[in-house]
């Protein structure tokens, strides 16, 4: 079975996504490090911590909601750790879980970084869409994850 070769509409959307996906991560990546000395994983981190219940999660459940490695998160929450920003703990029923806790100093740098990222995101990618034009993003986008998470083409 021979590939189904990009036509020129569907290479040039490909590859637009490609760039516009690493220069926003950059672009964020940076605004966050100026603003409030956060890597965006950093970030991210706080952000699932602070909207989970009491604002804590297992470590493997904050990996998989945010799609990285477990030593790769175990490294930046290390590095929150060492900052203050989050505890971790041991669960008393299972030796092998571990949670992670937003603390106080970490719900106030969130604080403090949330309005710049907010805003980067806005001017970078929000605005840049008619709100039609965001609808079939954000649909697009969801069917995209539904088909990575499910494992179908």
């Amino acid at each position: 079975m021979s590939p189904r070769w990009l036509n020129e509409e569907e290479r040039a959307a490909w590859l637009a996504f490609l760039s516009a996906s690493s220069l926003l991560e950059r672009r964020l990546g940076r605004q966050l490090e100026r603003d409030s000395g956060l890597s965006h994983l950093q970030y991210e981190i706080l952000v699932r911590l602070a909207a989970a219940p009491d604002g804590e999660l297992r470590m493997t459940e904050l990996a998989s909601t945010l799609l990285n490695s477990k030593s790769k998160l175990t490294y930046q929450v290390d590095q929150l750790e060492k900052a203050g920003l989050v505890t971790r703990r041991n669960c008393r029923t299972d030796l092998r879980a571990v949670y992670a806790r937003l603390t106080d100093a970490g719900r106030e740098r969130l604080d403090q970084a949330a309005p710049g990222h907010v805003e980067t995101v806005r001017e970078f990618f929000i605005d840049a869409f008619t709100p039609e034009q965001l609808a079939a993003v954000a649909a697009g986008f969801t069917e995209v994850n539904r088909r990575l998470r499910e494992g179908t083409a």
